[in-house]
């Protein structure tokens, strides 16, 4: 199966380098290129894309905002939408996570670092690694997380209720930036086990993905971010 890519960047050059790479693959095309936020909103639901690749910094209409329209129309649930910075950790990325991304890459990546965010993305995961992840909880700290962001008491209540002690437990190491590898040895279990119960948590919380679980570990209070 053919991964269909959309990218959504103003700087014409930048484009035309990721089509060359993308489509350089057997097992991805570019379906189309926007240069703003309301095109690619479009163009994600015409060309019918898999994976958005968005510009947080756009004229009009942003990154994130294009981000929230696609997160926030059914008939796009399948999209799954990565967020390129020019740096890897900015002040946007907790809002980009929020709006529906399921991760973000720096502009500087490598060419396969850029192909295997696609591929995880198609795949449904989440392209937030533990570095990453802790790169999250620092921005997320930076913008008050540990107060103001998080979610009045009761807001995730019912939800958090439906995880069972075992799901808690993964979920705590998801938002601790730990691998499924590294929950498996913690937790002495399979991976393929670990996999089932976040999928399963991301079904009781309505987390679109990884990424969108370690927000809501933190907006709900389950995890409390520490200075060290």
């Amino acid at each position: 199966m053919t991964i269909r890519v959309l990218l959504a960047d103003d700087q014409a050059l930048l484009r035309s380098a990721f089509k060359v790479l993308v489509d350089s693959e057997p097992d991805m095309e570019v379906v189309g290129e926007a240069a703003d936020g309301a095109q690619a909103v479009a163009l994600t639901r015409s060309a019918r894309a898999d994976v958005v690749l968005m510009d947080i910094r756009m004229p009009g209409t942003d990154g994130l905002a294009a981000t929230r329209m696609i997160s926030a129309d059914p008939e796009l649930s399948h999209v799954r939408v990565v967020m390129l910075t020019t740096f890897e950790v900015d002040e946007y990325v907790v809002q980009s996570l929020r709006a529906g991304a399921s991760g973000f890459l720096g502009k500087g990546a490598e060419p396969e670092e850029l192909l295997n965010a696609i591929r995880v993305a198609a795949a449904g995961e989440a392209l937030l690694s533990p570095a990453a992840t802790k790169g999250l909880i620092a921005t997320f700290l930076a913008q008050g997380g540990g107060s103001d962001n998080v979610a009045e008491p009761g807001a995730y209540a019912e939800r958090m209720s439906a995880l069972t002690s075992r799901e808690r437990e993964v979920l705590v190491l998801v938002a601790g930036g730990h691998s499924n590898d590294e929950i498996a040895d913690r937790l002495e279990v399979s991976p393929l086990t670990v996999k089932t119960h976040v999928n399963r948590a991301m079904a009781k919380l309505g987390a679109r993905d990884r990424a969108q679980l370690v927000v809501t570990a933190y907006e709900s209070g389950l995890v409390r971010p520490r200075v060290e």
